[in-house]
Parts: C-alpha cells; structure tokens; sequence
C-alpha cells in the first residue's frame, strides 16, 4: 500500500515535543542559506501572496517574504492578524487574491504554510484564472479533521466548535486538487499533523508532492523548502514541470522521495 492511502496516525509524542527545538535550528541554518543564496535567474516580479500557519501571524513568514523578494518577486503578507482558523477568511483572501490581480494585471503564486496552505487551494478552486501556481507547507488539506497536535488548540479558540463541525461540503472539498500548478511540500518527521494527509492523493503533470527533512514549525525556514521555492517560482503555468534535485547528494540528503 503506497504512502497515500495507508491511514493517518497522529504524529508521534517525539516529534512533537522536539518540534520547538528542531524548528529553531532550521531557523539557524537558513540565515546562512538565504544570505549567500545565489540566484540562477532574477525572479519576473509577479505578485506572491504567502499565508501563515494556524494561531499564526506574518511574523512567521517574514523570513520566507523576505527570501521572496530577495528572489526578484514581490511577496505579499496575508494582513488578516492571527490565523484562528475561521472560514470567512477564505471570502477575504479570494477578495485580496482579486485585488492582486488587478494591481499587477498577471497571476498571483499562493504559498501556504499549514493551515494557510488549506486556504491557498481553496482560493485556487476559486479563483483558478487569478492563480499561477499553489505551494504548500505541511498542509493537512486531506485531513483537516485527521488526529492531530493541534486540534485542542483549536477547539479552544473556536470557543469548542470542532473541525468537523465546519460546513460539511467545505470539508468533502477541500482533499479536491486545484486546478493549477501545485507542489504539496511535507516531513515525516511532523510533530503537528500526519505527514500524509499533507500530500495530493495523486500526482500528474500538474501536482507533486515533495518530501523534505525537518520540523513542521521550521517548514518556512527550511533550507531545503526555500530551494523548492525558488525553483518553484521560476515556472509559469505553461511550462511548469516537476521538481527535480540537480544534485545526487541533495536528493539523497534532502528530498528522499524524490
């Protein structure tokens, strides 16, 4: 049985409780990555809009906009305060996604980290002609209502109205693949959600998932996601194509999947 379909199981007390310290590390050894990064080809500018993790704010993807921009994009902050996880969020992203699109008059890229990146695709399902790729960051979009470590911080601050009490089309919805350009990035090393519900059930020409090593809380720092992101950006629906390590050792080291 492939990786996809076997069941989730909430991830493990270890990981979890090294998520904070291993996640601090990724942060450390970015800094180096992304000061010395070399750019291959100056990014065409195009509009990024980057979305932020559950209980999450900008804060937690300023190093990942700033990366962006460094890259020749413009990134763009999601402004919508601390991710509490509510569905008129998505009303208010389709909204700006809008907004971005008039501004710039081209696509707009929607990286999303966890429950941020559940957000991007949906906007994608949308919006699709507004919407030139999608990437995700352990995003539990086959899953939302899987076992995991944060769904009593949820209830908490839903004032304990459960995942599955979410509108039940949004939820059959949601595991649906967005009909753009799409790179499901996750670790089985996630100490938060199950690492496969964070994967697209099938991959095709246009949907890939790509298996990095590290914390769930360091995804937007990881060095080995910042140079999918790079990669990533360069394409254009047109001519997208799958990720492929240039290096033997990076792919042995860093994307075991691939």
């Amino acid at each position: 049985m492939s990786d996809r379909k076997k069941k989730a199981k909430k991830p493990s007390f270890f990981w979890m409780a090294t998520e904070i310290g291993r996640a601090v590390t990724e942060l450390g050894m970015s800094i180096p990555f992304r000061s010395f990064y070399k750019k291959e080809m100056k990014g065409d500018g195009h509009p990024v809009l980057v979305l932020p993790g559950f209980m999450a704010t900008d804060f937690s993807t300023g190093p990942l906009r700033k990366f962006i921009l460094k890259l020749g994009y413009t990134p763009y902050a999601w402004k919508l305060g601390r991710n509490f996880g509510k569905v008129k969020f998505l009303d208010q992203l389709i909204k700006r996604v809008e907004e971005l699109y008039e501004e710039h008059d081209e696509k707009v890229s929607l990286i999303g980290w966890s429950l941020g990146g559940v957000y991007a695709r949906q906007i994608a399902k949308e919006r699709p002609h507004m919407v030139r790729q999608v990437i995700t960051l352990g995003s539990p979009f086959r899953g939302i209502t899987e076992p995991n470590n944060a769904s009593w911080l949820y209830n908490q601050v839903s004032g304990n109205k459960r995942v599955v009490d979410i509108d039940a089309d949004l939820l059959a919805d949601l595991p649906k693949p967005a009909p753009v350009p799409t790179t499901a990035i996750y670790t089985k090393e996630d100490g938060v959600v199950p690492w496969r519900v964070c994967m697209e059930a099938e991959e095709d020409y246009i949907h890939q998932n790509i298996q990095v090593r590290g914390s769930h809380l360091g995804l937007g720092v990881n060095p080995a996601v910042l140079n999918i992101v790079a990669d990533r950006l360069l394409y254009a629906e047109e001519y997208w194509e799958h990720f492929t390590p240039r290096y033997l050792v990076n792919d042995l080291l860093f994307y075991p999947s691939l």
